[in-house]
Parts: structure tokens; sequence; C-alpha cells
């Protein structure tokens, strides 16, 4: 069973759908969530993107469970890689023992120049680690 679950969000439909998954993997009131955006370093506008997606999370989460949010600084100059070293850094710090995060599909040369924020934690954090695939809609494909 998992107690501390860290889910990573950034707004997009994947991170959203993170977000139940998460709620499914927590089994009792004594879970915790702890949700976390990673904003680039001082910029402004990001750190309420976050503080905004954070409320919303944890508004969005079923009574019975312990949720925190914590707002995380992430090197713009690194990039991604700022990004995964943020989350990964709160993961381990926390002690999470599953870590729950979007995938963003990428394929082919998109994924080996850009990357992938996913694929970085799972190298870098000591816990679980949860995948979340977009879905797949038929109407859109």
């Amino acid at each position: 069973m998992f107690m501390k679950i860290l889910v990573a969000i950034d707004g997009s439909e994947t991170s959203m759908q993170a977000l139940i998954e998460a709620q499914s993997f927590a089994g009792s009131q004594q879970t915790t969530l702890r949700f976390v955006y990673a904003a680039a370093d001082s910029e402004e506008a990001d750190q309420q993107t976050g503080r905004k997606l954070l409320k919303q999370a944890k508004s969005a989460v079923r009574t019975g469970l312990t949720v925190e949010t914590r707002l995380l600084q992430a090197e713009a100059i690194y990039g991604l890689n700022g990004i995964a070293e943020a989350i990964a850094g709160a993961a381990n710090e926390w002690g999470a023992d599953l870590v729950v995060v979007g995938s963003s599909h990428r394929r082919g040369l998109e994924r080996l120049v850009i990357g992938s924020v996913a694929e970085q934690l799972i190298a870098m954090v000591d816990a679980s680690v949860l995948l979340v695939r977009p879905r797949n809609n038929p109407l859109t494909a």
C-alpha cells in the first residue's frame, strides 16, 4: 500500500488524469497525496499558474484524503531537466512511495530532441513511478 503519493501536475489533460489515478491508489485515510507544480525560476506568471492549478487539484480530491500542495522552483535554464530535477528532489526528500505523472506521449524526433520529464523521473526517484498516458479519443484520431 502506498502511504505517500506525489502527483506532478502541469495543467495538461494527462496530469489531470494522473490526479484521478492517484486517488484510486490512495486506498485509505492514512494515505497522503502531495500535488506539486514545478515553476520556472522566479517567473511570476508561471508561479501564479502553478498556485491556481494546485488549488484546483486540491479541490478536485474526494473527501477523507489528506492533501498537501507544493510549488517547486525549477531552474529554467535547464528546461525539462530542471523540472524533472525539482520533482525528483521533492519526491525523494518527502520519501514518496509512489510518483504519478502524466506522459506527453511524444514520439520520434520530438522525443529525442525535447525529451520527457516522465522518463527522467524514472531514473531519478527512489519511489515507484506511475506514468499516465493520454487517452485515445476516436473522435480526434
